[in-house]
């Protein structure tokens, strides 16, 4: 570990805050065969996409819950895009982006090395309908998923947004995130949304007219730590916080790295851990927040994954045996 200084913004009072009014609907779970349903998409045909931790893309019908297997990628899924055409994208941390095409028992790798060097921790994906240009995170270019707060504690900046063209050249859009996570379009698909966990922000990253290939800051000090992200029916781009702000973590970043380093040597019971919650916000594409809504976590938590359709919310979680599926509430709800 080689613990980088940074001195985060103070805490907004709503990250120590357990619910929001009014506070998102009980979730109902759908209970799937493993754990960590990290991401969650929805296909054309409503259906619901997953992977979990042993390689398993799973599809759920949520009209009667039930559940199947339609590929392993013999790595770790993680997040994914639903393609027109029936197929998906698909972000592994261990193989890299790979592309399931409907149907078979089999995947095929798109990008496993950029620039010579191994796709380590790519995350989350979209893709432009109209070209196929493929948009990819990767959380860290040091940190592997089995120690993801590594990353955090240590704070380095090594995240990236990568962009494939049709032909399949790779280049790298933006570097030097801090825990580089979902990513979405807007609804005019002019720029993209990326979360950085580690930042407790998100970025407009423009990829059309005045100011293409410039980031600036969508969403800043965030109460929590952003994880993936969607674009909703609703135009909204919904954020999952998978954790509130932990008090400890950002009393340690502005300090001298050796106190990271012990800790990071410590059991993982005496480091800062997530606190459970199950936490959603859906965010206009100028940033204004339109709903905060969050519930305890005592049935779900760590919520990773979002989807929105048409006011229904589909959750994931990196360390849940299930994905949830709840509501925006009709009091806060926007057609």
């Amino acid at each position: 570990m080689s613990p980088v200084r940074w001195t985060p913004p103070v805490a907004p009072d709503r990250a120590r805050q357990k619910s929001s009014v009014p506070a998102l609907p009980a979730v109902r779970r759908i209970e799937l065969p493993g754990d960590g349903p990290e991401d969650v998409v929805i296909d054309a045909d409503g259906f619901v996409y997953c992977g979990i931790a042993d390689g398993s893309v799973l599809r759920v019908d949520l009209r009667n819950g039930a559940v199947e297997t339609v590929v392993n990628t013999g790595g770790r899924p993680l997040g994914l895009h639903a393609e027109a055409d029936g197929s998906l994208l698909i972000c592994d941390a261990h193989r890299g982006l790979l592309r399931w095409p409907g149907t078979g028992n089999s995947v095929e790798v798109l990008v496993d090395t950029v620039d010579g060097e191994p796709l380590k921790f790519p995350s989350n994906v979209v893709a432009d309908p109209e070209d196929g240009t493929i948009y990819f995170t990767a959380s860290s270019h040091r940190w592997p998923l089995e120690h993801w707060k590594g990353d955090l504690m240590e704070h380095s900046g090594t995240g990236r947004l990568l962009r494939r063209a049709p032909d399949g050249a790779v280049d790298v859009l933006l570097e030097g995130l801090q825990f580089a996570n979902g990513v979405a379009f807007t609804p005019d698909r002019q720029s993209l949304i990326v979360a950085e966990t580690a930042g407790y922000r998100l970025n407009r990253y423009r990829l059309r007219g005045p100011g293409a290939g410039t980031r600036e800051t969508l969403v800043d000090n965030l109460p929590g730590f952003p994880d993936n992200i969607a674009l909703g029916s609703d135009g909204l781009i919904w954020v999952t916080l998978a954790s509130p702000r932990n008090p400890m973590l950002d009393a340690l970043l502005p300090r001298a790295g050796v106190l990271r380093k012990l800790l990071w040597k410590l059991p993982d019971r005496l480091q800062p851990a997530p606190e459970r919650t199950v936490w959603v916000l859906g965010v206009a594409p100028d940033g204004s927040i339109v709903h905060d809504l969050q519930t305890d976590g005592s049935s779900y938590s760590m919520v990773t994954g979002v989807a929105e359709l048409d006011g229904t919310l589909i959750l994931g979680s990196l360390h849940e045996s299930a994905i949830a599926v709840t509501h925006v509430p009709d009091s806060t709800f926007r057609k």
